[in-house]
């Protein structure tokens, strides 16, 4: 693992302290990983609604649809989800 060194003002740094306490971090490396993960996961799904908006429809949304969707659910086999 590398180290990264950061400067904080005050105010920042309180708040960091803060967050560490009240929400259960055991230092603030861990707090400061937590959110570039959450920035990480951010930038994902915003480039999959990119693609996504992007890309060409291929069957409408139609309440018949979704209706297939619940009953491919209802018929999957228990702790089996998948399409």
């Amino acid at each position: 693992m590398s180290t990264m060194n950061i400067s904080l003002p005050d105010s920042l740094k309180a708040f960091v302290d803060e967050q560490v306490s009240q929400r259960g971090y055991g230092t603030s490396s861990e707090y400061v990983r937590e959110l570039i993960r959450r920035d990480q996961d951010r930038l994902a799904l915003r480039s999959l609604l990119l693609a996504g908006a992007q890309s060409k429809p291929s069957v409408p949304a139609t309440p018949a649809y979704f209706e297939s969707l619940r009953d491919r659910v209802r018929r999957a086999p228990k702790g089996r989800t998948k399409a």
